[in-house]
């Protein structure tokens, strides 16, 4: 039995088929609205990821820009904790006097230094291959004039060493630049009661208990704003120095048995 419809039937249903498939694509098409909505929300979204990423960038060169001021002044701090940690006691064949803040310091290096300023032996003194010299150098702190004036800012903290101390002649150093842009450094002792000057070739007999060093940092030319904050460094000073008063006790009760 046949039951293929008429080709009436066909040729009338064939036409209505491209219109009801347009209809259907026309029903889930996007509005005018519906686009600018959605550019407004693409364009706030962008906005806000912008806002961000400039703030983290932003952000990120204040760190850099600290971290960068920051370095030198924690390189200063570490070479003075690293010179003062190895400090020698005023008796000894290498060994000199210990001054802080006093008269004639540097004089074995054909210095003239006075006032402000710290001189001491130490054994931080870098042994390497080929140097004629030990571990024990006496070391020169001074607050001078600043080479570079190009800021305005500051004087520098410079610091000698010198490594022949057994030369029969004086051989004045050359100053190795420890921080720049400081505008005063003080140096005290402490003898277990109070921050002073201390000079062992004088009255001082001994190491003191720590030292004090104060660093000030300078404003710049053309800068606004509080003056930074001081920087302190206490660094207490465990040498012992070896005397012969236990051997003369010692001597003295055999004696009396």
């Amino acid at each position: 039995m046949n039951t293929r419809p008429p080709a009436r039937v066909l040729s009338a249903v064939r036409p209505a088929l491209p219109a009801a498939r347009r209809r259907a694509r026309a029903g889930v098409a996007f509005t005018l609205i519906e686009v600018l909505l959605a550019l407004a929300i693409c364009a706030v979204v962008l906005v806000a990821i912008n806002a961000v990423f400039a703030s983290a960038v932003r952000l990120r060169d204040r760190t850099s820009l600290a971290v960068d001021e920051s370095l030198p002044m924690a390189q200063a701090v570490e070479i003075l904790r690293r010179d003062l940690k190895g400090v020698a006691g005023p008796r000894g064949y290498l060994a000199g006097d210990f001054k802080c803040d006093a008269q004639s310091m540097g004089t074995s290096m054909g210095l003239s230094g006075s006032g402000q300023g710290l001189d001491f032996f130490t054994t931080a003194g870098v042994i390497r291959q080929g140097a004629n010299w030990g571990d024990v150098e006496e070391v020169l702190y001074q607050l001078m004039p600043g080479k570079d004036r190009t800021t305005g800012a500051g004087m520098d903290l410079v610091r000698y060493e010198n490594r022949n101390l057994l030369s029969t002649t004086q051989q004045t150093p050359e100053p190795q630049v420890v921080l720049s842009g400081l505008d005063a450094v003080e140096f005290e002792s402490f003898d277990g009661f109070e921050w002073r000057a201390w000079d062992t070739s004088l009255t001082d007999t001994n190491l003191p208990v720590a030292v004090r060093i104060t660093l000030h940092e300078a404003v710049a030319r053309g800068q606004t704003g509080p003056r930074p904050d001081p920087v302190e460094v206490i660094v207490p000073l465990t040498t012992m120095t070896i005397t012969n008063l236990a051997q003369s006790a010692s001597s003295s009760g055999g004696t009396r048995q």
